[in-house]
């Protein structure tokens, strides 16, 4: 009979972890995918403590989700690990576009972002490496992922006095513990445990088509290291190489030699079931087949990504079609935007309130993101005659002419990289200076073989002056404790978008919380005040 156990000390026979680990933390993590590993990595940089669990018994071994986009290396870089997965990863050069067995558009991608990030290109990253290192990271802190441990229940309590989680997770060896944490943070995919027990709403819809996706191994592989994009009729395929000896990822919408009828159906495809014209059309020749899947995708979105004490974010709060390689960095975007929230309350520098606008700013870009990638899906998987005389013929054509446009191409790479992304409409967003907006990513700027992100490297606070600050502007970033950064004026701020001599106050996920145009002292005393944070309270980490 299953107990509920409250002590510390486990039964004989239990693991060693759950003989030696403290049954009370400030944050649980559930989930130990990308998602929750950068959680964890987040609050222990920020000094908090954590425990993080997940119920498979061993870290995952396929590579599923390839793509790391430039604003997740731009926030790698606070945690030291953007230039450990640029080095690993490998970098697009290239896109070509093929239909009717004809190359018919060829994308160079280069350094198409070098204005916009530090980090200017498409880097493919298998995630069973990018788990590897990030899990490797929490080691290297004494955080060891908790593996072969489900959580079974759990119980908020969220009173004017008293705010608490109480978990009850089973071990591998079927002891099972009572943890009692401040936050608990689901972070367990798309079949959540956490969102079920919640019984929360995860609303949306499921496509029609089949999708598969596949790590295989060719013979040659012809295309060093550029993407390929296949329209052949109806079928549509991505090839995405990230290995050095023809190793190379498949995407596909499905047209089986025998029609699946029923889930079980559909997960028992493999390979030799798949229709190869596209890939036959433009010269692969399978090898080896190292993983394969198959699968409908889904589109949905959590009703709240908050609950109280207890948290929904990463697939537990949305899924969407796999299209532009989103899913995984939206996820990571999740986990840091709520690790410096939960960091601030916990350290008693901001109201708990502050947690309510993860609603506004991820839930909000969530929908969006669905609904971006929904018309992607659809125009690529459309059906019939016109449909695919626009996917084969009128598409490269518009494709490679606009690509041609320094605009179109630097908004395609924003989008596809998140950098464009923002939070304008946040309650924590205030002010706009030319054409700069509370709420987005600082702009950067690369001058004299440095740039104005180095530093970002601190998970902190901070205020930045183009320009010359005032003593009281200086006086003012002492006495609250953030950091003042000041740049000599030079025209490339000019050419960014930035204001002579304007204060631009960062969040410690590097977006701009406050723009203002003079170095007004009670312009940031008002927006601390009016939103309850008190940086004064503790020294900076």
């Amino acid at each position: 009979m299953s107990h509920y156990n409250n002590d510390i000390t486990s039964p004989e026979g239990a693991s060693t972890l759950s003989k030696t680990k403290s049954n009370a933390t400030e944050v649980l993590i559930v989930g130990a995918g990308p998602t929750g590993l950068v959680q964890a990595l987040w609050l222990n940089e920020q000094g908090i403590k954590v425990r993080i669990i997940d119920k498979s018994a061993q870290a995952g071994s396929q590579s599923r989700a390839l793509v790391v986009q430039a604003r997740t290396l731009e926030l790698y870089r606070q945690l030291g690990l953007a230039d450990k997965v640029v080095q690993e990863g490998y970098r697009s050069a290239g896109i070509n576009l093929w239909s009717q067995g004809k190359k018919r558009a060829h994308l160079t991608l280069g350094e198409m972002g070098k204005t916009i990030t530090p980090y200017p290109f498409i880097l493919i990253y298998p995630q069973d490496k990018h788990e590897k290192l990030l899990e490797q990271e929490l080691a290297n802190r004494q955080i060891i992922v908790e593996r072969g441990v489900e959580l079974i229940d759990f119980v908020s309590q969220d009173t004017t006095d008293t705010a608490k989680v109480t978990a009850k997770i089973r071990h591998k060896n079927g002891y099972e513990e009572s943890v009692i944490s401040r936050f608990l943070v689901g972070c367990d995919g798309a079949s959540s445990t956490v969102r079920k027990t919640l019984n929360a709403d995860f609303a949306g819809g499921t496509y029609e088509q089949i999708f598969f996706v596949a790590d295989v191994d060719t013979s040659v592989n012809p295309f060093e290291g550029e993407i390929q994009v296949v329209f052949e009729g109806a079928d549509f395929l991505l090839v995405m190489p990230y290995g050095e000896h023809g190793t190379i990822r498949l995407v596909s919408s499905v047209s089986p030699k025998r029609t699946p009828t029923t889930e079980a159906d559909i997960k028992a495809l493999t390979f030799k079931d798949i229709d190869t014209t596209a890939l036959d059309s433009i010269g692969i020749k399978v090898t080896s087949v190292n993983w394969f899947s198959s699968y409908k995708v889904h589109h949905r979105v959590t009703d709240h990504f908050r609950h109280g004490s207890v948290f929904l974010i990463g697939d537990a709060a949305h899924v969407h079609s796999p299209a532009g390689g989103q899913g995984m960095n939206t996820g990571i975007g999740d986990a840091i935007n709520l690790a410096w929230k939960l960091a601030a309350v916990l350290k008693g520098q901001a109201p708990d309130t502050i947690l309510d606008s993860i609603e506004s700013e991820r839930r909000v870009f969530a929908h969006k993101l669905v609904d971006t990638t929904d018309r992607l899906f659809k125009f690529v998987t459309a059906q019939g005659a016109l449909a695919d005389f626009v996917r084969t013929h009128i598409a490269p054509t518009v494709v490679k002419f606009s690509w041609h446009n320094d605009f179109v191409r630097e908004m395609l790479f924003k989008t596809i990289s998140q950098t464009q992304m923002n939070y304008a409409d946040s309650e924590l967003s205030f002010g706009t200076v030319g054409d700069i907006h509370a709420g987005e990513r600082l702009p950067y700027v690369q001058f004299d073989k440095q740039d104005n992100y180095d530093s970002l490297r601190m998970i902190s606070w901070q205020l930045h002056v183009y320009g010359e600050p005032t003593a009281a502007l200086q006086q003012w970033c002492e006495f609250n404790n953030i950091n003042l950064i000041t740049f000599v004026w030079r025209d490339e701020f000019a050419t960014a978008g930035l204001t002579k001599d304007a204060i631009y106050l960062l969040r410690p996920d590097s977006y701009i919380a406050v723009v203002c145009a003079n170095a007004d002292i009670s312009v940031l005393d008002n927006y601390l005040e009016s939103r309850g944070f008190k940086l004064y309270s503790l020294a900076t980490s």
